[in-house]
């Protein structure tokens, strides 16, 4: 419908109590909806176009400093129209997330060398595949070596750029150790582990040339790069490697640089920590037989959404998250610790020490600091969006 023939629908009055008037209105509704998506796909054309303009010029696909200018500017018509500038922001940060994820489709198609060889080590599982489907699309020759393609490892290498190790951490040494003899001196070697100080230290007594180490911080299931974080960790001859890090760039991909002991320190604590604990609370669930879709009957949104992060730790492979939780003795000396931190709890607990808790309580929340009211707002977000969902 063009705007002219939408401007003369006659409004209908709301007041007049009649079915008819009802009907009217709902009609308008179904116009304006019907508008709604017409802009939308034509919206979807021009960011389409974007696109094409920056894969021609060789243009970012992210621009943040625009995207926070819009949303400001949009906020502020939201009021002067008399609209919730919450509900407008959550409705254009929804279109301007798919408009990313359309250009990458485009954009991130884009090789930044083109032609290059790339080896995936260990390209049939399912880390590997994702990362041989991204190279493929992105116009590399892809190559994968397997458990079987061994005897082939000399043909494999030959004249490759790039070796990607996408083996288990606790394979990742010796893998690297029995194929750096057969890279070229100027293929970038690299791997994926969540772990960075064993398999670095050996790729780099592995291979003489470029290293690299990263860890990607999304799972195989990962739709879109658009804004997922990878760890890198330097090696050797950064500059040599730099290519591969504007790949990831070009796919979405945000990098952030850290040592190799500052990554293994902070995983200790981002994913060894946190899988264990969550891991316990559905252990505990579990022995206690708990009926799971009786407290969800009952509960808040925030239960919902906690019991949703247990649930879906145990809906995934429990040898990956072994060897995460497991991995070093630094970790484990991390878990012990955590539990003994519990223990120390018990007594508070047998004298229903409610003082004591509040005391407990007043001091963590000052070391938390700001981010607690960060940690409120974002989580109010996410439970929102729960319970539309649900």
């Amino acid at each position: 419908m063009n705007k002219e023939a939408h401007d003369a629908l006659p409004l209908a009055s709301a007041t007049s109590g009649s079915a008819n008037a009802l009907e009217e209105l709902r009609r308008q509704i179904d116009h304006t909806d019907r508008d709604l998506v017409a802009l939308l796909a034509r919206r979807k054309g021009l960011v389409m176009q974007v696109a094409n303009v920056k894969k021609e010029h060789g243009l970012p696909t992210h621009h943040p400093a625009r995207e926070e200018d819009l949303i400001s500017t949009r906020r502020a018509q939201a009021v002067q129209a008399g609209l919730d500038p919450d509900y407008v922001e959550d409705l254009f940060r929804t279109m301007m997330r798919n408009s990313r994820v359309g250009q990458l489709n485009t954009l991130g198609r884009r090789s930044v060398r083109p032609g290059a060889k790339v080896l995936i080590v260990g390209g049939k599982g399912s880390m590997g595949s994702l990362f041989a489907r991204c190279f493929t699309q992105s116009d590399y020759a892809v190559r994968i070596l397997d458990v079987d393609d061994w005897p082939q490892v000399r043909e494999l290498t030959s004249g490759i750029d790039l070796a990607l190790l996408a083996v288990p951490i606790a394979l990742t040494p010796a893998v690297a150790l029995e194929l750096g003899p057969h890279l070229p001196k100027d293929c970038v070697l690299c791997d994926i582990t969540s772990l960075k100080s064993e398999p670095l230290a050996a790729m780099l007594r592995a291979h003489a040339g470029p290293v690299v180490g990263l860890h990607p911080l999304f799972g195989p299931n990962t739709v879109s790069m658009d804004k997922q974080i990878v760890v890198t960790t330097p090696g050797r001859e950064s500059a040599a490697c730099q290519w591969v890090l504007d790949q990831l760039s070009v796919w979405g991909s945000l990098a952030v640089d850290a040592t190799a002991e500052e990554h293994d320190w902070m995983m200790g604590i981002v994913q060894a920590l946190r899988h264990f604990a969550t891991f316990a609370f559905g252990e505990y669930l579990c022995a206690r037989e708990v009926p799971i879709s009786r407290t969800l009957d009952v509960s808040s949104p925030i239960y919902r959404l906690e019991l949703g992060m247990v649930g879906r730790l145990f809906a995934q492979d429990p040898a990956l998250y072994a060897e995460i939780i497991f991995a070093t003795p630094e970790r484990r000396a991390l878990l012990r610790d955590f539990i003994e931190s519990l223990n120390r709890h018990l007594d508070m607990v047998d004298r229903g020490d409610k003082q004591a808790f509040i005391e407990q309580f007043k001091k963590v929340a000052a070391w938390f600091g700001p981010f607690s009211e960060q940690a409120l707002r974002e989580s109010s977000f996410l439970i929102e969006k729960l319970v539309h969902r649900f």
